[in-house]
């Protein structure tokens, strides 16, 4: 029989098309209502973090440098306090295959699908995780298909996102490019159902298990060069996978008492799948526009429950601005001879600011870098900028920076500044988010479902009570 391929068809046979998609069963995890098994869900993987880190090591995958980052560090002490200015430290991950910490989440993802014996694999993405995909598969022998949001109406692209789409195509990859809007979804799953292939879900176990070792691989650096954990991590936050896979993995190796911290470029006002201002936003990835609705809904993704938790684990949510990035971007590459994407350096941004709260003695972890290329680099995203009628001018961009209408570049590095979001806020919304989906009335939850809504955004049952008006 042939099934119906109109939106609503595809998208009400969605849960079945991702089971077949992952041979993955989530109904096994869930316990009715609104909890279900996140750790067991993590367990269903079948790998040990040990098992994961040989399955990359084989692929280019994993065991980046750890780079301080001195002249930073110096800099930064120039406008802090005196004995203030932590050291800044950076993990490599642009030495990945592929260029990005992806590579980690994507290595884990493929060998799972060849080990099942799909033919190929499909990961719906705009950012460094198609590159990813589409590097493992050539490495591992598998077909792969990117399917991408990347155009506007117009049919204008932004710069960032076709060097991605290049990239995935040198690696030999077939990539489908789409405008800006709910087609994304729809296409991405009808291609599934198509091709049998095997969701490479950027919210899988597999994928986030993968980023594990990077937390692991974190603590014993820092152990190795410093003789102990670091005091606080940043990790640039997006869909939340970076958060949560470096937080387990530190938990893993001991690092307990690290402080983790999310940044994200502050981008509120732009709507993200807006046409109009699709292309009013110069850094297409670590922004607000997806870190705030997946820390506050992480099941809203491409499967039934995300393996991407970042609230669990996230003492702090930070942002910066555009301009504060990319000028940190420059700041990397002349003083440190380091040329990277922006990507990690708004977790950079943010580390040049937290250091001045620090003593000189403390330590922080950016948590990667990412390649740079064509597309990628501050000046054709600038000149995009400028061609969509953004003014770029030198300034105070905590003060004047207006997402979709100005990118304002510190004029002095004294005015690099992060700005500290209100967590508890979003942890709030969490909580009502997932009592309103489970549609449940908050009267008749029982103690294991605030457990489940304590740890989901790392509070207690008062917390949770309190955020229901109980």
């Amino acid at each position: 029989m042939t099934l119906a391929k109109d939106y609503d068809s595809v998208m009400g046979r969605s849960n079945d098309i991702m089971k077949e998609a992952l041979g993955l069963d989530y109904n096994e995890f869930e316990q009715g209502g609104i909890k279900f098994d996140y750790e067991a869900l993590m367990k269903s993987t079948g790998y040990t973090l040990d098992e994961v880190a040989k399955i990359q090591a084989k692929t280019a995958v994993g065991n980046t440098p750890l780079i301080e980052l001195r002249n930073l560090s110096a800099l930064t002490r120039k406008y802090a306090k005196p004995g203030y200015g932590a050291r800044i430290f950076a993990k490599d991950e642009a030495a990945n295959a592929s260029g990005s910490f992806k590579a980690r989440r994507a290595a884990c993802a493929v060998a799972h699908a060849k080990k099942l014996g799909y033919k190929g694999v499909i990961a719906a993405t705009s950012g460094n995780y198609g590159a990813a995909v589409a590097s493992q598969a050539a490495m591992q022998g598998l077909e792969c298909i990117i399917v991408q949001e990347c155009y506007d109406s117009h049919g204008v692209g932004q710069p960032e996102i076709v060097e991605k789409a290049r990239k995935c195509e040198a690696y030999g990859a077939e990539v489908i490019q789409l405008t800006v809007g709910p087609e994304l979804f729809y296409t991405f799953l009808s291609v599934l159902e198509d091709t049998k292939y095997f969701n490479a879900s950027l919210y899988s176990p597999f994928g986030i298990a993968g980023v594990e070792t990077l937390g692991y691989e974190i603590a014993t650096q820092c152990r190795e060069l410093i003789g102990r954990d670091p005091d606080m991590v940043i990790c640039t936050n997006a869909g939340g996978g970076m958060m949560t896979g470096t937080a387990r993995g530190l938990i893993k190796a001991g690092a307990v008492d690290t402080k983790l911290v999310a940044a994200s470029i502050d981008l509120t006002g732009l709507h993200m799948a807006s046409d109009e201002q699709f292309n009013k936003k110069s850094c297409t990835t670590g922004h607000t526009g997806f870190g705030v609705p997946y820390a506050t809904d992480p099941d809203h993704s491409d499967v039934p429950r995300s393996a991407a938790r970042p609230l669990r684990y996230m003492d702090r949510y930070v942002t910066v601005t555009q301009g504060e990035v990319m000028y940190m971007t420059e700041a990397l590459a002349n003083l440190e001879g380091i040329e990277r994407g922006p990507a990690g350096n708004t977790a950079l941004a943010a580390a040049f600011s937290l250091a001045r709260e620090l003593p000189e003695d403390a330590v922080i972890v950016i948590s990667e870098t990412e390649y740079t290329g064509a597309g990628k680099h501050i000046q054709p995203q600038l000149s995009f900028a400028r061609d969509n009628g953004i003014e770029i001018k030198f300034g105070i961009p905590q003060e004047e920076d207006k997402p979709g209408v100005n990118i304002v570049l510190p004029k002095d590095p004294g005015f690099v500044q992060h700005k500290d979001a209100d967590l508890d806020h979003f942890r709030k919304r969490l909580i009502t988010k997932a009592v309103q989906k489970a549609g449940v009335d908050p009267k008749d939850l029982k103690t294991d479902d605030f457990e489940f809504l304590a740890a989901e955004t790392k509070t207690d049952e008062a917390f949770v009570k309190e955020a229901l008006g109980l």
